[in-house]
């Protein structure tokens, strides 16, 4: 059985690893098929719009639209908004909880210390794509399983990472300002305004995003640039037209437009910082719907500032939500937005159904889909390394 195989390795890992302490080794027995389970899901309210859309299943009122089948089961399933602080919600069901499913659009920062205090904690969900909001090092060390459903929301993201390059070529916003206030003043947008066509294009990361992103800018003639840790195949290269390049920096040099598609890690965290900046062109424009701490913050609201930064569109912040007096939200020549991109309602039904599946699987003792797990049996997916 798959859960035996798991114990095993975990009995293996505590021999041999002395960072997995034996509380690690105990919550691994805890993931027997069978028991009722207590299940927290942290998700954004959606108040007055839960009910405008049956397939709106992302928000709280939603739930996934897992509650019937959860309690049908005989598990327990406990859904807030309420995430932060020692008095949240979260924190009360911290020492008893099983499962914690979360999302990068609302996050629930899975800290050392609430790992610590998370007795019962066997395994840690993300609705969508992307788990730093946990500590995926105190994770791997406390033997427990962290996943997400791979490729959920992957087409959202680049539909919308090509809708913000347009949006910062064309210098649409001031045009969409005036229209709403009464103005016209063509050379006022006309002086900054761009055709896509020609443009040379830069994706820091070509995963499963950093690829649907540049088929897509195929057709638009543009000059197209990667910058990954792995090489795509020539096949892949072939059909999307792009080039690699090893060089991030000389990349960088290149690039009209630089688009953020790498994950965060402490590696990448604060990457696009001042020095980097000033490598890149006067002028270039950032699209970022990766994580927001892959920047420097004040380094980015400097930048637009001065113009070196031309335009800065994303819809992902440090922290999350963004406090009101977050510096983005005041800079000149920014399009953010909440984080969005990855939260359609395609979406929203393509990871409710990923973490079905999982769940099910979990009850069953079985294992996930591989390209699912983040963390598992104390090793951490190669992206997070």
């Amino acid at each position: 059985m798959a859960m035996r195989r798991a114990l095993t390795s975990a009995v293996k890992s505590v021999t041999v690893n002395s960072a997995l302490s034996s509380s690690s080794f105990t919550r691994n027995v805890h993931g027997s098929s069978g028991s009722s389970k207590k299940i927290v899901g942290v998700f954004y309210k959606a108040n007055e719009y839960a009910s405008m859309n049956p397939n709106f299943v992302g928000c709280v009122e939603g739930s996934l639209g897992i509650r019937d089948w959860l309690e049908s089961q005989g598990h327990e399933y406990i859904v807030t908004d309420d995430k932060d602080g020692p008095n949240s919600e979260l924190e009360n069901h911290i020492s008893d909880l099983n499962v914690l499913i979360t999302t990068p659009f609302h996050p629930a920062y899975v800290t050392a210390e609430r790992i610590k205090n998370a007795k019962n904690l066997e395994l840690l969900l993300t609705a969508g794509i992307g788990s730093d909001h946990i500590d995926l090092e105190a994770a791997a060390a406390a033997g427990l399983t962290v996943a997400e459903v791979t490729g959920s929301n992957v087409v959202s993201v680049a539909e919308d990472e090509l809708m913000r390059i347009l949006i910062l070529v064309r210098n649409f916003l001031p045009g969409y300002h005036q229209a709403i206030q009464g103005e016209w003043n063509v050379a006022g947008i006309a002086y900054r305004a761009c055709d896509l066509e020609g443009k040379t294009i830069g994706t820091v990361g070509a995963g499963r995003i950093g690829k649907l992103l540049l088929q897509r800018l195929k057709p638009f003639n543009c000059n197209l640039l990667y910058h990954d840790r792995i090489r795509m195949d020539p096949e892949m290269e072939s059909q999307t037209g792009a080039k690699y390049e090893e060089d991030l920096v000389k990349m960088l040099g290149k690039c009209d437009v630089v688009v953020m598609n790498t994950p965060l890690t402490e590696k990448t965290k604060g990457m696009i910082n001042k020095e980097m900046i000033s490598k890149m062109k006067k002028g270039v424009l950032i699209v970022n719907n990766a994580r927001g701490a892959l920047m420097d913050t004040q380094a980015i609201v400097d930048a637009c500032s001065s113009g070196h930064v031309a335009g800065y569109s994303g819809d992902v912040w440090y922290p999350q939500p963004a406090p009101k007096d977050h510096p983005w939200r005041y800079m000149p020549n920014h399009a953010m937005t909440p984080h969005i991109s990855g939260t359609t309602i395609d979406a929203q039904l393509r990871y409710a159904a990923g973490v079905k599946d999982m769940l099910d699987n979990y009850f069953k003792g079985e294992d996930f889909p591989p390209q699912n797990y983040i963390v598992k049996e104390g090793e951490l997916a190669s992206q997070y390394r």
